[in-house]
């Protein structure tokens, strides 16, 4: 039996070469695009070990669990794979699962790749696959019900789809990607990964057939690939070793020319959840002050199926006005009424912008309106005729007589 070799660790530099056969490497420039068509794949299995067993896509950070955390940010994939065992989601997905359960990441590569080609119907698989279509209908919480097909070497029948919110149209196939655009291949445990994120890594330069997230070393689980040299190199392992079935996922790196990306919003989502410590540390980091109100709004978004973008700058500044100017609990229910209010004109951005400004200018007048009746030395925290506090009548201003 060949013995497959040990995965080699970079120890180039983050500048974007690797070395090509017999010469050297290649300096690779991302094109501007910001609109590339891309596919997603994303492998969710493994035993999670170190997680005592638990099942780990499923396990919340900032109140969701990492799997959707991972589907959110590549929700404008044209298609997208999930490979693992099934289980409700944010968004409809299709689902493969590879063969044997538990073979190793490159025999999971390999059936998502299948499942893409396969398209919606998850019919046409290779054998050694099971695919289906997850076509759930949306809902306000993370259950729902769908239907899929199922197909491999333990037989075919119906299995459940995956139910979500999903994106408009409610299917886990867009449309619009092919086999020359790239496909995203990610871990389900990123809790950091951003569309952002996904932008620059699709965005593969010209003469690349890869691009991988670099912090240090490589990162397979965060790359976009060109599809036809990955199949390449999966074709290439399983021929050399017999199957793919165990071998190491940074083995199919070997014989790519690869695009190292070293952009901040990249690097940052590497951070994966491999240990309790490493959920214990994702689920301080979105509580930070800088983040932790985008991360909650994303959260709340999430979970209430809401696709809009909102200026969060200028209804907070409104919370505060009603809050400042009338009262206290005035600002939740302000901010209610003007999210209730957009939602009947038609919910686009301009409705909410123009609700929060229609409400603003009321609590701005109703502050004046205060300001103007409120008798001399009265003010915020002071009862009509108390003497103000700095006031010469004040008790604490007062002489005792002696």
């Amino acid at each position: 039996m060949t013995q497959a070799p040990e995965p080699s660790s970079a120890a180039e530099p983050p500048d974007g070469r690797h070395p090509a056969a017999g010469g050297a490497g290649r300096e690779h420039r991302a094109p501007d695009t910001a609109d590339r068509p891309y596919t997603a794949l994303v492998l969710a299995g493994g035993g999670a070990r170190r997680l005592d067993g638990a099942d780990k896509p499923a396990v919340t950070v900032g109140g969701r669990p990492l799997l959707d955390r991972v589907l959110t940010a590549c929700g404008d994939a044209a298609a997208t794979v999930v490979v693992g065992p099934r289980r409700p989601t944010c968004r409809p997905v299709l689902w493969a699962r590879e063969e044997p359960p538990g073979g190793g990441p490159l025999a999971a590569l390999q059936a998502g790749l299948d499942a893409l080609r396969a398209g919606p119907d998850g019919l046409r698989t290779r054998p050694g696959t099971a695919t289906g279509a997850g076509t759930g209908t949306g809902t306000r919480t993370r259950t729902g019900t769908g239907t899929g097909t199922g197909t491999g070497p333990r037989g075919t029948g119906p299995e459940n789809g995956a139910a979500g919110r999903g994106r408009p149209g409610g299917l886990p196939w867009g449309g619009g990607s092919g086999e020359g655009d790239p496909v995203l291949v990610v871990s389900a445990d990123l809790p950091f990964l951003s569309p952002g994120a996904v932008r620059t890594l699709v965005s593969v330069p010209d003469r690349a057939e890869a691009a991988v997230a670099y912090d240090g070393r490589d990162q397979p689980l965060l790359a976009a690939y060109r599809v036809d040299p990955l199949r390449r190199e999966l074709a290439l392992l399983r021929t050399e070793y017999g199957s793919l079935t165990g071998l190491p996922l940074r083995m199919v790196l070997q014989g790519l020319m690869l695009h190292r990306v070293t952009a901040p919003s990249v690097t940052a989502a590497a951070l994966d959840c491999d240990t309790w410590d490493d959920i214990a540390t994702a689920r301080a980091r979105i509580r930070e002050h800088e983040t932790v109100l985008d991360e909650w709004i994303s959260a709340v978004k999430a979970e209430l199926g809401v696709e809009l973008d909102i200026d969060t700058s200028a209804l907070l500044a409104l919370a505060r006005d009603a809050a400042h100017g009338v009262a206290r609990p005035a600002a939740p229910l302000t901010t209610f009424l003007v999210g209730y209010a957009a939602a009947q004109a038609g919910s686009s951005p301009q409705d909410v912008a123009r609700a929060t400004e229609a409400a603003a200018r009321l609590a701005r007048r109703w502050a004046d309106e205060s300001d103007d009746d409120a008798p001399a030395g009265d003010g915020p925290g002071n009862t009509p005729g108390t003497p103000a506090a700095d006031s010469p009548d004040s008790p604490s201003e007062q002489t005792d007589g002696r």
